[in-house]
């Protein structure tokens, strides 16, 4: 049996709306609550992450946008730059703790303590850019992640796989001009559904064009579609730009039953997709896989696929 380390913190909790919304600490809850049910996280490595230290953020976000962050936040202010996005008096330092999640869950891969990692954590992060929160999210953890272990790690070439149903979009501009981090997502079409962005000519800027990789589905879509652009489009990249470590951006909004979007992925899609990452980083980077979460807003589904999703990374 692998490695796997299992990141959390009970305080991710507090980062509560104050009207409905789908991004709830319920979703924490019953993830936690499944896999403890199915002795799943007994089988995991506990790391508890702590917070991380300012240059670390700040090799991904602006300081003026952490300070209108803290600012909105003491203010008492509901939402931050969209009115999708959330936040309460906590929000600013759970933010943070959810970025020192990715941090830690890096951190023990990195160093050989564990094979690979599921960091269950939020609020996500995707969308987040260097000076601008939506889409739900403040920080962007995988961008933070992929900058602590080339600056305290020494790692040259990250690959971030993000199959969450949006695009995307803060990771992709965050990178978009440098050739060391290769992203790649997979997402229901910028014309059907948010945030807009992600159509296959956005290849990247600069040094870091061809550096960026991504494949929109057409509503209805489902796992013979992702099979076939992982196998055709993410694998022969992947050979191409021989990562040392991988960065999955693990959403599982695009499930059938998930209602935020249209597409008709199954557990056994997202159990393909994480054999096939883990394939590719057997043959590539000796295994070393961190998977963070981001989407997923109906429980059922969201916790059947990350029991599966599990299961993989521990090798069943």
């Amino acid at each position: 049996m692998k490695r796997v380390a299992w990141i959390y913190h009970p305080d991710y909790l507090l980062h509560t709306p104050l009207f409905e919304h789908p991004e709830s600490p319920e979703r924490l809850v019953a993830i936690t609550d499944h896999l403890g049910r199915a002795g799943l996280i007994d089988r995991m490595v506990p790391v508890t992450p702590e917070y991380p230290e300012d240059a670390d953020i700040l090799s991904v976000h602006d300081r003026e946008y952490l300070n209108r962050l803290e600012s909105a936040c003491r203010r008492g202010d509901l939402t931050l730059d969209s009115e999708d996005t959330y936040i309460n008096r906590h929000s600013y330092n759970i933010a943070h703790l959810s970025a020192g999640g990715a941090i830690a869950g890096a951190k023990a891969v990195a160093e050989g303590t564990v094979d690979s990692a599921f960091c269950a954590i939020r609020p996500p992060g995707h969308h987040a850019g260097r000076d601008v929160g939506m889409g739900f999210c403040l920080l962007n953890n995988v961008a933070v992640a992929a900058r602590y272990l080339q600056a305290r790690h020494g790692v040259g070439k990250v690959l971030i796989v993000d199959w969450d149903v949006h695009h995307g979009n803060g990771t992709q501009n965050i990178f978009l001009e440098d050739p060391t981090v290769f992203y790649f997502s997979i997402h229901e079409h910028p014309t059907f559904l948010y945030p807009g962005t992600g159509r296959r000519w956005e290849i990247g800027k600069g040094k870091g064009e061809g550096a960026t990789l991504n494949a929109p589905m057409a509503p209805g879509a489902g796992d013979a579609e992702y099979r076939t652009t992982f196998e055709q489009m993410l694998e022969p990249a992947v050979e191409r730009f021989r990562p040392e470590i991988i960065l999955v951006s693990a959403g599982f909004d695009a499930h059938r039953d998930d209602p935020l979007a249209d597409l008709q992925v199954t557990e056994e899609g997202f159990r393909f997709m994480t054999r096939h990452v883990l394939a590719l980083a057997d043959r590539f980077c000796g295994g070393k896989v961190v998977s963070i979460l981001e989407g997923g807003y109906e429980t059922t589904s969201l916790t059947s696929c990350i029991e599966l999703h599990v299961r993989e990374l521990l090798g069943e």
